[in-house]
């Protein structure tokens, strides 16, 4: 036994997890100032690689040391869902709370070339990772020198975790209730960082990461946000950029394909933050007939879209409105995403 009461204990906690959260931002900052010196030896262009997952689910590996291409018209499963540049291992964080380590040379190359890439003839990352039942790859993470990951669930909890690395080819980042799922999880580059919840109900709320305070690896986070009776969280990320946009699409619960519903494209920057654990602001307006918002995004335009099959869809402009109604559109989405990483 420690002597410790339980408010001592998470006390200390809180407190190891501002630690390992400095740590890990001084490393980022010596790591940068190593860099400009020329001191960065741990691996050869070459090594250097993106690992991109599509918004079909699809997995592949693009071997360049320099930025995503951008340019080029659009193609099947040219949706990223997540991207993210290594030079070796890389972190795969699953819809239960997992953390897997795995090796881009495993991955199929996607072919390289000026126009941005699609993921067409890629595996599908279920299957590479061998995820079994409703589990999937919610997000790809590096594994160098973490600040730390934040993860949001379908049942409204947010975690920050700790960036904590055990030598473990997979371990758990959070303790989920029965029933819930994590939808979304983000690499944290600081404390400032935004992050987002936006609900089935078009609520939308945003805080600095801050306002969570991290925990080890065991813990199973805190009320990110407060829902509604019968509500779900359709989108959890982080924000950050100045051009981040709100993208979002509402419908009909029934009759899906029949109706495609709306969408409406939104800059971040119109929606005020609230405190953590309450409800946040509108962010869609229901037109006739429509119930829920189905999908949501936030990220850096321009905003591109997919069907289920991966197919391009066309998006409507900006609107600045930050309740408004959206747009209809001729074909159901499945995914919103962007070609900027």
């Amino acid at each position: 036994m420690t002597g410790l009461s339980p408010v001592e204990l998470e006390e200390l906690e809180s407190e190891r997890g501002r630690l390992l959260a400095r740590l890990a931002e001084l490393d980022a900052i010596l790591a940068g100032e190593g860099k400009r010196a020329g001191a960065d030896s741990s691996a050869s262009v070459g090594e250097r690689c993106w690992v991109l997952l599509s918004s079909a689910g699809l997995i592949g590996r693009l071997d360049t040391a320099g930025d995503l291409p951008q340019a080029g018209p659009r193609t099947t499963h040219d949706v990223i869902a997540s991207a993210v540049r290594v030079a070796g291992e890389y972190g795969v964080i699953t819809s239960a709370g997992r953390m897997l380590r795995a090796d881009p040379a495993d991955l199929a190359a996607i072919a390289s070339g000026e126009n941005a890439p699609n993921l067409q003839g890629m595996r599908r990352a279920v299957d590479v990772f061998g995820l079994d039942g409703d589990e999937r790859v919610v997000a790809l993470t590096s594994l160098a020198r973490p600040f730390g990951w934040a993860l949001g669930t379908r049942a409204g909890v947010v975690k920050r975790v700790n960036p904590e690395l055990p030598r473990k080819p997979e371990w758990s980042l959070i303790r989920l209730d029965d029933g819930d799922e994590v939808v979304g999880a983000c690499d944290l580059a600081n404390e400032r960082q935004p992050l987002v919840f936006i609900t089935s109900d078009a609520q939308l709320l945003t805080y600095p990461a801050s306002a969570v305070r991290p925990q080890g690896i065991a813990g199973g986070g805190m009320v990110g946000i407060k829902l509604g009776p019968g509500q779900r969280v359709v989108f959890f990320g982080a924000g950050g950029a100045a051009d981040a946009v709100v993208a979002t699409n509402a419908g009909r619960s029934s009759r899906y394909q029949e109706d495609p519903g709306s969408v409406k494209i939104t800059p971040l920057d119109q929606f005020p933050p609230k405190g953590r654990a309450t409800s946040g602001v509108r962010c869609h307006r229901f037109l006739k007939g429509e119930d829920v918002l189905r999908l949501a995004w936030v990220g850096r335009p321009p905003v591109i879209a997919a069907t289920a099959t991966g197919s391009p869809s066309n998006l409507p402009p900006i609107d600045p409105r930050r309740d408004g109604s959206g747009v209809a559109v001729a074909s159901a989405l499945a995914a919103f995403g962007s070609r900027r990483a």
